[in-house]
């Protein structure tokens, strides 16, 4: 008997070899989810949704995998790598870990001072890097708080006040986090960066982060005057959308804080290259990180250096590099600012 001219035999010899395929490749997916759980700690309540979330992990893997042929390719200018969001839904991830709450309006900026740029005639470095001077401390993680806002602010804190005592200290985001609702900001529901800076000022300074440590939730305000780490006397703002004004605040003054888009899909998992996604809206601003530096890659690409507070485990050890010169992508130069020490 032959099927379509082929011997029945062969037909069940390679629907066997295709069978035995399928659950050897099956099997390695279930090893590479069994070290996904063991690399990033990974527990959950009950097989139902463990399975549901091997789902997402598989999914947001065929995804990567989808994206990085386009970069093997040549297509795109980064590259993706499953990270320890691989088990998120993405509006799961965006909800969680965007806590910049979005342009303020003119009526918010009245208390502060515009960025007095350089003249033209200045001229600035071609790159820059703020953590070869010794002005960043190490990337720090936020958890599932969204609390970026504060991570952006004590960076741009700890970057002004190496500047003016030579000491690198890292500051506390929790007292941001427990202590700055009085100025429009809600802790693990968001805030913004100005904000934080109004409240430092006031409150004439802010602890370190050994003596109020991070914690990952809202908890009661908690500050000690006898620990200061630093402290500012007010804030500038940058000039909206001007990217050239943002590389010379970077240039002249340091580490600036800076709101993005950080809710395009690619963000999310990110590892390596120059980002330039142009679902990335400048408009559109959900995240608060800072803004260390500036250069041009080999290839004469432009790009912003920017520390991100989701751990050394996403990104290039914690850092993204965004296109820079491309139309303010992100929105890099939407809503940059930096303390007064």
């Amino acid at each position: 008997m032959q099927l379509v001219g082929i011997p029945l035999r062969i037909v069940l010899v390679l629907a066997v070899v295709s069978s035995v395929t399928a659950v050897a490749l099956y099997s390695v997916v279930l090893d590479e989810w069994e070290d996904f759980k063991v690399e990033h700690g990974k527990v959950y309540t009950s097989d139902t949704e463990e399975a549901f979330r091997r789902k997402v992990w598989m999914d947001n893997k065929y995804f990567i995998a989808h994206h990085n042929q386009k970069y093997y390719n040549e297509e795109s200018s980064f590259k993706l790598r499953m990270n320890h969001f691989g088990d998120m839904l993405h509006h799961e991830f965006v909800s969680t870990m965007n806590g910049y709450g979005g342009l303020r309006t003119s009526d918010d900026l009245r208390d502060s001072s515009l960025f007095i740029e350089p003249d033209d005639s200045v001229i600035m470095p071609d790159s820059v890097d703020w953590r070869e001077k010794g002005a960043v401390t190490p990337v720090k993680n936020q958890g599932a708080c969204g609390s970026c806002w504060a991570f952006s602010s004590t960076g741009a804190l700890e970057g002004q006040h190496f500047r003016k005592t030579g000491e690198l200290t890292s500051l506390s985001e929790q007292n941001l986090v427990d202590c700055s609702q009085h100025y429009g900001n809600h802790g693990c529901h968001g805030g913004w960066m100005d904000s934080a800076f109004k409240y430092v000022r006031d409150n004439h300074g802010i602890d370190t982060e050994e003596s109020y440590p991070y914690e990952h939730v809202d908890r009661q305000c908690r500050f000690n005057n006898s620990t200061i780490g630093a402290d500012d006397v007010g804030y500038m703002d940058i000039r909206r959308g001007s990217e050239d004004a943002v590389k010379k605040a970077i240039a002249t003054v340091g580490p600036v804080s800076i709101a993005i888009d950080a809710a395009v899909r690619t963000f999310m998992h990110y590892h390596t290259g120059v980002y330039n996604d142009t679902d990335c809206n400048p408009h559109k601003l959900d995240h608060g990180v800072l803004a260390v530096g500036y250069g041009v890659t080999e290839d004469g690409v432009d790009y912003w250096l920017v520390k991100n507070s989701w751990g050394p485990h996403w990104g290039d050890n914690g850092y993204i590099k965004i296109a820079r010169n491309q139309g303010n992508i992100c929105g890099v130069a939407s809503a940059a600012s930096f303390p007064l020490v």
